[in-house]
């Protein structure tokens, strides 16, 4: 079945170059009406939004700066009163501010947060209830391999981005019964935000293009939800977080030194298994511990 969007709004932030403009264009190339917001130099979302009329689509250009509430309130103001409603927000905008921890300024960790995740939850906000009034909202937020994995020099770039997941963890909780699906894209392309980090040979393989399909897939009408989608170079991946069962120690054994004699065992990933919430896993210590004949407080 082809994923179209056909009278959806979208909103795609950081979208006047990079992976944002494919995202705007991919999602425009298949029938929505889409918000081209940039902070860019120039005429940045202008230009795309030139180059979606030019193929035929709808498109708007918006300046709004991701941290400020009340721009960004305006711009989904204007979506609203011009498309009627916003279906579908893509969180792309960011920046990077690199050096070692030991060499970083804090205001250049918190510029970063500040854009990345506090950018994220302000435009999330500004659409959020809308789309719980509508019952149907698809929100992508981005993350990165720094954020999951880590990235020498990326202390700031890796907590915001890690920081996406558990906002997409708990709004996929809240959104479920409103048909909001929200989930992570972890992309990995050649652009100017990272020009000069990646070897010719290997930004040549890492377009933009070859990571939009995830986009698109991610904010369909069937589209999953709390799915972490990594994406780059035309390959596809999803990460899973799990947690192995545990190993109950009875009080006596309750030391660091058993915890270091058992942590073969504990940390043994051939039973580990995602859990639904954070209560999942108090449940799941509390009932081992009740096995083990520990009573339980009432």
């Amino acid at each position: 079945m082809s994923i179209r969007f056909d009278d959806r709004v979208a909103i795609v932030t950081g979208a006047g170059g990079g992976l944002g403009r494919c995202h705007a264009l991919g999602l425009a190339a298949r029938g929505a009406k889409v918000v081209v917001n940039d902070l860019g130099p120039g005429g940045a979302p202008s230009e795309v939004v030139e180059e979606i009329e030019r193929a035929g689509g709808t498109a708007m250009a918006d300046g709004a700066d991701v941290t400020n509430a009340d721009e960004v309130a305006a711009m989904v103001s204007r979506a609203e009163a011009e498309w009627g409603r916003v279906d579908i927000l893509v969180n792309n905008a960011g920046i990077l501010r690199d050096k070692s921890f030991a060499k970083m300024e804090i205001a250049d960790f918190e510029k970063v947060v500040g854009v990345h995740l506090m950018g994220s939850a302000i435009c999330t906000k500004a659409v959020w209830s809308g789309m719980r009034d509508r019952g149907y909202g698809r929100i992508v937020f981005t993350s990165s391999a720094s954020g999951i994995y880590g990235n020498f020099g990326q202390a700031n770039y890796g907590a915001a981005k890690a920081a996406m997941i558990g906002l997409m963890n708990v709004l996929h909780l809240e959104g479920a019964k409103y048909d909001i699906r929200v989930n992570v894209l972890a992309p990995t392309a050649a652009t100017g935000m990272t020009a000069g980090l990646l070897p010719p040979e290997i930004a040549a393989l890492l377009t933009p293009e070859s990571v939009t399909p995830a986009v698109l897939f991610l904010v369909g009408e069937n589209a999953p939800s709390r799915t972490i989608m990594g994406a780059g170079g035309g390959v596809f991946a999803v990460t899973h977080i799990e947690e192995t069962p545990g190993v109950f120690l009875p009080e006596a054994e309750r030391t660091p030194e058993k915890i270091a004699a058992c942590f073969a065992e504990i940390a043994d990933r051939a039973s580990a298994v995602p859990l639904e919430n954070a209560y999942a896993q108090t449940f799941k210590f509390a009932a081992a511990a009740k096995g083990m004949g520990v009573a339980l407080p009432r």
